[in-house]
C-alpha cells in the first residue's frame, strides 16, 4: 500500500503542480479570462488561487502536511470550478468543453477531499 500511495500522491499532485505552474507562466492572461468570467480583483487572485494550488500540490507530492495541502486544493476548486467553468452560462460551441472541464475538476475535487479526509494518521 505504502508504493500505491506513493504513486498516487504523485499522480494527483504532479497533474494540479503543472496546472499551477502553467497558470503562473500565463498569469496575464489568465487573470484577463478570469476578470471576463466576472471574477473581481482577477489580477491579485489568480496569482494567489495558482501559487495556493502549486504549494498544496507540491505538499501532496512530498506527504507534507497533508490536510493543509488538500485544503489548499479544494479550496482552489471550489473557487474556480464554477466560476471559470460556468458551462451553463456557454454558448452551445464552448458548452461540450467546459461541461469537460468541470467534470474534470470534479473528480479532482473528490480526490482532495478523499486525501482531506485521510490525514496524517493514515499513511
Amino acid at each position: 500500500m505504502g508504493r500505491l500511495s506513493t504513486l498516487g500522491r504523485a499522480l494527483f499532485g504532479g497533474v494540479l503542480a503543472f496546472t499551477a505552474i502553467d497558470n503562473l507562466r500565463d498569469i496575464e492572461g489568465n487573470a484577463a479570462y478570469a476578470e471576463s468570467n466576472g471574477v473581481p480583483k482577477a489580477d491579485r487572485l489568480v496569482p494567489l488561487s495558482s501559487g495556493m494550488l502549486l504549494a498544496g500540490s507540491l505538499g501532496v507530492i512530498l506527504g507534507r502536511l497533508p490536510r493543509l495541502s488538500a485544503g489548499a486544493i479544494a479550496a482552489f476548486l471550489v473557487g474556480v470550478t464554477p466560476t471559470m467553468h460556468d458551462f451553463w452560462n456557454r454558448e452551445e460551441a464552448e458548452r461540450e468543453q467546459q461541461v469537460i472541464h468541470f467534470l474534470k475538476n470534479t473528480a479532482l475535487l473528490g480526490g482532495a477531499l478523499f486525501f482531506l479526509a485521510r490525514g496524517p494518521a493514515d499513511e
